[in-house]
């Protein structure tokens, strides 16, 4: 087992290694269908395993393209890693699409069309009786106390 260090470092140096090799070393034209980017990598304890979250650009044909072409890239990418790396034990790799942004994109989308409808009460009806009654109550309480002396 590798320690808590050694992994995060194993896992950034795959990010960074990949990253060069889908830039330059790739030709496979589904690769490039959509512009891909490496958001995470999850490397096992073991060093075993190597998980790499990309996140994908463009339609959802693109992005399957771009999956496949990962895929079939997948044993000359782990060769690279192993090359670069000077590893004892190549982790096996997986690339798996990351859609983080798509939903927080999404969600972004449904608190701003939640916010839409209430900013649109406020200004209709701006609350009119509750500002006239906090301007008139100073004025109220002294006149109601004069007329009970």
């Amino acid at each position: 087992m590798a320690t808590a260090r050694r992994v995060a470092r194993v896992a950034e140096l795959i990010k960074r290694e990949v990253s060069q090799i889908l830039l330059s070393e790739i030709k496979d034209d589904r690769v490039g269908a959509g512009m891909v980017s490496i958001v995470d990598v999850e490397v096992s304890n073991d060093l075993q395993n190597a998980r790499i979250f990309v996140s994908i650009y463009g339609d959802e044909a693109a992005q399957q393209q771009t999956m496949e072409g990962l895929a079939s890239a997948t044993p000359f990418v782990r060769r690279e890693i192993g090359q670069r790396l000077g590893l004892r034990r190549v982790p096996t790799v997986v690339f798996l699409q990351d859609r983080s942004l798509e939903r927080g994109s999404r969600v972004l989308a449904l608190l701003n069309q939640l916010r839409q409808p209430a900013e649109a009460q406020q200004q209709e009806g701006s609350h009119p009786g509750v500002e006239g009654r906090m301007a008139d109550t100073p004025g109220g309480e002294e006149d109601e106390l004069s007329e009970q002396q």
